[in-house]
């Protein structure tokens, strides 16, 4: 199939150095639905990543999303000596995939540019302010759910808000997001909404990884609906030690409704896991067990959690006789 690289070049003129261009981080199921939503708006999308089966079909058909009649022109690469120019990057690698992320935007992202991390877990804004700088590094959150069918091809999940932080840096950013059809709104206090989501994925997210289950699921077993709303109330107590005030007054409620607004979701935790891949369970329970030793705080479920996705990695059969 002939590659749709030469017409993203004669859109762009040659080179496709124009100001309304992106650059994205990463070929995952969020990457790749930003990616379609803003190349349908004509924005010229650069993708950056390191799958290369995904980097090729995202080059030869677009940025897909399932029920779409065509793919959206990308230009997708693993070179970051490619992708520079653009004045804004969305990071949406996983959060064990942000040290190299933040090592290629070093390379490729303008004195003036800004990174917009939209990641899950805590720690990713540190990681890429250690290379670029607090003044280059925006925080953010987002609701929303994605799955990936396969290469450049996703199915939309659960609509949600994208959530930025307001700072002088990324109010051209953000009308770009609203322009592609993105519900975003601006903060100062950044930080409620990030522990907000870490409460309802380290109670979401490693349940639904161990049991191989949709979000909505969850609710439908007591046992389990309470592990989870146990898992929520511990890292909002550890939210608590951290000085953060959160925007909802009941953990375990908060993780309820998102389980039922997203209820035919799979997480990402659990499409991790049913790849074989790395999951983030240390970056999002493991970063809950960390805060709380440090503050004295007790998180055994937490705990167990991080144990236990860890093990299910483990390859190799179990020899009864």
């Amino acid at each position: 199939m002939e590659s749709i690289y030469p017409k993203i070049k004669r859109m762009r003129g040659g080179d496709g150095m124009k100001d309304d261009s992106i650059l994205i981080l990463g070929t995952g199921a969020l990457a790749t639905l930003f990616a379609s939503r803003l190349a349908k708006e004509g924005m010229f999308v650069r993708m950056l990543g390191t799958w290369q089966e995904g980097l090729s079909s995202l080059n030869k058909i677009g940025a897909r999303v399932e029920g779409e009649k065509q793919g959206y022109p990308v230009l997708a690469t693993d070179d970051p000596a490619k992708c520079k120019g653009d004045r804004y990057a969305l990071v949406l690698v996983k959060s064990w995939q942000t040290r190299r992320a933040a090592e290629q935007l070093a390379v490729c992202l303008p004195e003036e540019g800004v990174a917009l991390s939209l990641q899950n877990g805590l720690g990713n804004d540190t990681i890429l302010a250690s290379h670029l700088g607090w003044d280059r590094v925006a925080r953010g959150v987002t609701s929303m759910g994605a799955t990936l069918l396969g290469p450049g091809l996703v199915s939309e999940g659960g609509i949600g808000p994208v959530t930025v932080e307001a700072n002088e840096h990324t109010g051209t950013l953000v009308q770009v997001l609203r322009r592609a059809g993105f519900d975003v709104e601006t903060i100062r206090d950044i930080q409620s909404r990030v522990w907000g989501k870490l409460v309802v994925s380290s109670a979401i997210n490693p349940l639904t990884a161990l049991l191989r289950v949709k979000n909505g699921e969850l609710l439908e077993n007591p046992p389990i609906k309470t592990l989870m709303r146990e898992l929520a109330c511990e890292t909002a107590a550890v939210a608590e030690s951290e000085g953060v005030k959160l925007a909802f007054a009941n953990p375990g409620d908060a993780a309820e409704e998102v389980a039922r607004r997203t209820a035919e979701n799979l997480s990402s935790m659990l499409q991790d896991v049913m790849r074989g891949a790395e999951t983030e369970i240390e970056a999002i329970n493991g970063e809950v067990v960390r805060l709380a030793a440090a503050k004295n705080v007790s998180v055994p479920v937490n705990r167990a959690m991080v144990s236990l996705v860890n093990a299910i990695r483990v390859r190799g059969k179990i020899n009864l006789q």
